[in-house]
């Protein structure tokens, strides 16, 4: 048998006749009647009963009937298995982030992306707050958003996914003196920062880690954080980031220090529901993936 006497077959079924199924199909009904008896041959049963105009399922055609139907499916599944390999051979997948995980972990899944699909092209925009990410989401501007926040978004038309959850440290000028990789919040009365303004969800995050009333004194204020970094490897004072930014701190000749007691950026991830392009929802895996602790950044492989 194969899948045109199939889908022939059915379509009597769901159209109410030989004529029916013919006219829907765009087929003469001669060669949707001698398909169906070819199929009948081969599988050596009668699968309708004809009589006159009239054709009623045997009790072999009713056996058929939910097999047919099972590989039809599987056959369209199939082909967008195959169709979504094909889409994810070139393309770009449309992001928005927040600067700090626009870090880690978009670098991280970029890295991991690309190495799966070298022929995609990932273009991130940027975004200063929770609602701007979002916004840009729910508007189409991009398929997903990162973004940090103290809280859940709260996004019913959106998915949203949290991610992990950043503790925050201290970023220190090369050679400041130290016994330590921790630092108590009282410890860090009397230094000097360069932070977020006011406003931003890290200078919120930063006033609630600092001790109320201390001595600390603000000498910059930078809207945009990839000022900060260069800020502190020039000694202008310290600042606090999320971890994230560790490894290029670190790298640039900073001391990094968590903070305790903790305070955390949580990280969340936001996308349409169901309406995402081939690459956008292989992006979404990756996400999905790390999340639940299964992607290889522990060394561990996704399945291909």
């Amino acid at each position: 048998m194969d899948i045109r006497q199939l889908t022939y077959f059915l379509g009597v079924i769901d159209h109410g006749g030989f004529g029916r199924a013919a006219e829907a199909l765009h087929v003469a009904q001669p060669s949707l009647s001698q398909s169906i008896r070819a199929l009948e041959r081969r599988l050596g049963v009668e699968l309708f009963h004809r009589t006159g105009r009239r054709a009623e399922l045997t009790s072999a055609g009713e056996r058929l009937v939910l097999p047919a139907r099972q590989v039809l499916r599987d056959l369209d599944a199939a082909k967008r298995a195959v169709l979504s390999v094909r889409a994810l051979e070139s393309g770009t997948v449309e992001l928005v982030a927040m600067p700090s995980p626009g870090v880690e972990p978009l670098t991280g899944l970029i890295k991991d992306f690309h190495a799966r699909y070298p022929g995609m092209m990932v273009n991130v925009a940027g975004a200063f707050t929770p609602a701007d990410t979002v916004e840009a989401v729910r508007s189409g501007t991009a398929e997903i958003g990162l973004l940090g926040s103290s809280g859940q978004p709260q996004t019913a038309d959106l998915d949203v996914c949290q991610l992990e959850s950043d503790p925050l440290v201290l970023i220190s000028p090369p050679g400041t003196e130290t016994t330590s990789d921790t630092i108590e919040r009282k410890s860090l009365d009397g230094l000097r920062f360069v932070i977020s303004p006011r406003g931003s969800l890290m200078r919120q995050l930063i006033d609630n880690a600092l001790v109320h009333d201390s001595a600390t004194s603000v000498v910059a204020e930078m809207e945009h954080r990839t000022s900060l970094l260069p800020l502190v490897c020039a000694g202008v004072g310290h600042t606090v980031m999320p971890d994230s930014w560790r490894t290029i701190a670190e790298s640039s000749g900073c001391i990094v220090r968590r903070i305790v007691p903790e305070v955390h950026l949580d990280i969340f991830v936001v996308s349409r529901k169901g309406d995402l392009t081939p690459g956008g929802q292989a992006f979404m895996d990756l996400i999905h993936a790390r999340a639940l602790g299964t992607t290889g950044f522990g060394g561990m492989e996704l399945p291909t």
